[in-house]
């Protein structure tokens, strides 16, 4: 069975985290997820990625996101590593993690490559509250994520649920209309011949606004 694509309902599953056991998404029902994958404990790439991610733990829920880690490392190594960053780092990790030791959730979602080994790349997967999966990245092992991305993508698919707009490249920070939404094209001649009076456009293929 093939990984989930964007739009498809994530699998369900019953794991062992550092918080106790979840079942998920069951557990997570009204709630958006970002639940992402990291290759090993105690990797100096991957310590600095879940200390990231804490440090924005709050804007996530604030946003109605709840942060889910995972990696193939027993429960027991992400236990000894998480009270390592809170007494070398004096950071706190507040969220769960997932021990996957077997690999089966991995399987499940396609975390891992195998032209990049054995161990999970950094996945990232973005659910809404009715359990669809909105947005999914991957990271090769090298690479750590940015965090504040990943905080935008939430951002701007709530925006997009909440007011049937689209979001641009470097929302809001755009270098055309700056932090201004797109409204979806016209899809006949009545609609099109209207929407220069309506909106700021470039063409009626084309226009913007400023959400209120």
């Amino acid at each position: 069975m093939g990984f989930p694509l964007i739009g498809d309902k994530v699998p369900e599953f019953t794991a062992k985290t550092t918080h106790g056991v979840i079942n998920f998404p069951k557990d997570y029902e009204g709630k958006w997820v970002v639940l992402f994958s990291h290759p090993a404990d105690f990797t100096p790439v991957c310590t600095t990625e879940f200390v990231a991610f804490q440090k924005r733990y709050e804007e996530f829920k604030k946003l109605n996101t709840e942060l889910i880690g995972l990696s193939i490392d027993q429960v027991f190594s992400h236990i000894k590593w998480v009270q390592w960053i809170k007494e070398k780092l004096g950071i706190e990790i507040q969220f769960p993690i997932i021990a996957d030791d077997r690999g089966q959730i991995s399987e499940l979602f396609g975390m891992i490559h195998p032209g990049k080994g054995t161990n999970t790349v950094r996945a990232v997967f973005i659910i809404d509250p009715k359990g669809i999966l909105r947005a999914m990245l991957y990271y090769p092992q090298e690479l750590g994520r940015n965090m504040d991305e990943i905080l935008r993508m939430v951002k701007g698919l709530q925006v997009n649920d909440e007011h049937g707009v689209a979001l641009p490249a470097n929302w809001p920070n755009n270098e055309l209309i700056g932090d201004e939404v797109i409204i979806p094209p016209a899809t006949d001649c009545q609609t099109a011949a209207k929407r220069p009076q309506e909106y700021d456009c470039y063409d009626w293929w084309f226009c913007h606004k400023k959400l209120k």
